[in-house]
């Protein structure tokens, strides 16, 4: 696989834009506190309660931000960028702060799991444009106002070698953040949701944090689940390798067994899940191209099942 990193040091001090956003929990906590810690940009969280100050727990040490934050969409103003941090299943309930914040010559990056992003969010976005990435990174929300990072792997988030990606990537630019510049995103995307098929299914079935892959039983689950989410995604046009499964397994083994998943974390919480974005875009994909997936099938009527007992309680 070919790919070009932009490492941060190389790029040059940013020209300070206008940034919104949306979803303040591990991901978009881990995002926000880095790009204000960074200082270049105005930065605006989109929240549900107001915010002053934002701590983030990272391997090289804890920062706290102060934190500009806005609870009423009617407030928002048309920003350079939105960076699109809810669950994916969420994406409708931001159309209001979209709405707002989104004009001619705003660019949306998406920080959601999930294939095809322009297509979930381009709906929502007006005139603005996607810009789809991939994140890697592992963010934990501790509380309203805490978070943590963990890193997996060489790096934290991906987007396409294209105009918008590398404005993107000049955006973040001077934060800690470890980035990756591609011409190959969308196999990318369909690498990640092949690590979110597995280890989010498992983690939040047991209700154990990634621990729980190392058993030698869970890991032939893992494997054979892998290996039909690798058969869809090369139907639906990825270059996936011939030992992807077990190089996608040989991958989560890159987070610490004490990282949990966004939907170990959902279920701890009793909220609903991501469950359609990832294992039901394997199944939609295998539905579309004529691949069974009998196992990630098995997986997404049991998270079904779970995610709307969570959803019909909380209404």
């Amino acid at each position: 696989m070919t790919v070009a990193c932009m490492c941060v040091s190389q790029q040059p001090r940013p020209s300070a834009q206008r940034i919104a956003i949306v979803g303040l929990g591990g991901i978009g906590g881990v995002v926000a506190a880095s790009v204000v810690h960074a200082g270049h940009h105005d930065v605006v969280a989109c929240v549900r309660r107001p915010l002053e100050r934002l701590t983030a727990e990272r391997p090289d040490g804890t920062i706290v931000v102060p934190l500009r934050s806005l609870a009423d969409p009617a407030a928002a103003t048309p920003v350079d960028w939105v960076l699109l941090c809810t669950k994916a299943h969420e994406t409708a309930s931001a159309a209001p702060w979209l709405a707002r914040l989104c004009g001619p010559g705003t660019r949306v990056a998406v920080l959601q799991n999930g294939i095809h992003q322009a297509r979930r969010v381009g709906p929502f976005a007006g005139a603005a444009r996607v810009v789809p990435t991939v994140v890697y990174y592992n963010g934990e929300r501790l509380a309203a106002d805490r978070v943590r990072l963990r890193h997996a792997g060489p790096h934290d988030l991906a987007m396409a070698d294209d105009a918008d990606g590398r404005a993107l990537a000049a955006l973040l630019a001077g934060t800690t953040l470890r980035l990756l510049v591609t011409p190959e995103l969308d196999t990318l995307a369909w690498r990640k949701l092949l690590l979110n098929v597995t280890a989010n299914p498992i983690t939040a079935l047991t209700l154990q944090r990634q621990a729980v892959l190392r058993r030698d039983d869970v890991k032939a689950l893992c494997l054979a689940v892998l290996q039909e989410a690798v058969a869809v995604g090369r139907a639906d046009g990825a270059a996936l390798a011939v030992d992807e499964a077990p190089r996608a397994f040989d991958y989560l083994m890159n987070y610490p067994p004490e990282a949990g998943t966004s939907m170990y974390y959902d279920r701890l919480a009793g909220r609903g899940f991501e469950v359609e974005a990832l294992t039901g875009a394997v199944v939609a994909a295998g539905e579309r191209h004529g691949v069974p997936t009998p196992l990630n099938r098995a997986f997404l009527a049991l998270l079904r099942a779970i995610s709307d007992a969570a959803t019909n309680a909380a209404a």
